[in-house]
């Protein structure tokens, strides 16, 4: 029996019959297995698979055996003869309930993935702890000095340690809030509630807020009034302000925000946001890194979320997030917004 097809996938697949005889290996399961997987050969032989205390797949799951209404094996990890990780997932076969195994089907996948699945998982623990571990010192910090010098600290002391209490308090709620943001991003399950809006104002209100905050100059340019986008008004808000502060911490000089309306060559009918800065810019080989979670560059501090959920609030909403360099030096960073319902054009 040929079943060439087999070989095009990337998982390992191996079938013996009710004999415990292999009738089908593919490629990719003979390059696990090694040379000596092939059809013919006993599958207790063929399945050299191991754990960490030498017991065998074979022993610890006796596919011919066991209970007669068992139709399969959930997936294990197992290691392969040169010591890799692999994980097993095997099908039981049978005529009805009670009857005996007839054919036992079996996928082998490389545990790779799944380690890189969780390191990552390792390093957003870490980074997490690390950002949530900052604040919450400085709240315990100063809560626990007015807990024991209360009597002895005067009223501008008192208030000095409250508001910072309070500005750590409010950077932790921030934090939590992209976390939850990103969360929903990666899971599909972002509401948002877009409606038309006028750019320029939510803009300008973001323009306002970030340049009474900083001795930087920050500076809002429109070209003509009433640019309408459709948005979520909250979403966009938060997509400018994550721009704006990502250009005043990272960058140098005086940061610009330009608002203009798409050209008639654009894709969608919509606003050019674009927020530059006067600092060394973004070399081209991290645009990329830059939009993923948790990516930090220097000493600036942040959680290295702004950017990831900048980019995936645009997507969310039909547009498009693009990193550049501004003429004369320094980062572009170029937001297209759609300003009609891009939802009736995806249907």
């Amino acid at each position: 029996m040929t079943h060439l097809w087999l070989d095009q996938l990337p998982d390992g697949v191996v079938i013996a019959d009710q004999h415990q005889r292999v009738e089908v290996v593919n490629a990719a399961a003979r390059a696990m297995l090694g040379e000596g997987a092939v059809p013919g050969q006993p599958l207790e032989e063929v399945l050299a698979l191991v754990d960490q205390h030498g017991a065998t797949w074979w022993e610890q799951n006796e596919p011919y055996g066991g209970l007669g209404i068992r139709s399969g094996v959930p997936e294990q990890s197992w290691l392969l003869p040169d010591g890799s990780e692999v994980l097993v997932l095997a099908r039981l076969h049978r005529a009805g309930p009670g009857a005996p195994v007839e054919q036992v089907a079996l996928t082998l996948r490389s545990g790779r993935g799944r380690a890189r699945l969780d390191r990552e998982r390792s390093d957003l623990v870490a980074t997490v702890a690390h950002e949530l571990r900052s604040p919450l010192t400085g709240v315990k910090g100063f809560v626990q000095a007015m807990l024991n010098r209360w009597d002895v600290l005067n009223d501008e002391q008192k208030k000095l340690m409250l508001a910072t209490v309070n500005a750590d308090a409010d950077r932790l709620s921030r934090l939590i809030a992209e976390l939850l943001d990103v969360a929903r991003l990666d899971t599909g399950r972002l509401s948002i509630y877009p409606r038309e809006v006028d750019a320029q104002v939510l803009a300008g209100r973001v323009v306002d807020s970030v340049a009474s905050a900083t001795a930087r100059t920050v500076r809002l340019d429109v070209d003509e009034p009433e640019l309408e986008i459709f948005a979520d008004p909250d979403k966009f808000t938060q997509v400018v302000t994550n721009l704006v502060e990502n250009a005043v911490r990272h960058g140098d000089g005086e940061v610009v925000v330009t608002l203009r309306r798409l050209g008639e060559g654009a894709e969608f009918p919509g606003v050019s946001l674009e927020v530059s800065d006067e600092g060394e810019g973004i070399p081209e080989a991290l645009r990329r890194r830059v939009l993923t979670k948790f990516w930090t560059q220097g000493s600036s501090g942040g959680s290295g979320l702004g950017m990831y959920i900048a980019h995936g609030l645009t997507r969310a909403h039909g547009g498009d997030l693009r990193i550049g360099d501004r003429e004369g030096g320094g980062a572009l960073v170029t937001v297209r917004w759609p300003s009609v319902d891009w939802r009736d054009h995806v249907r």
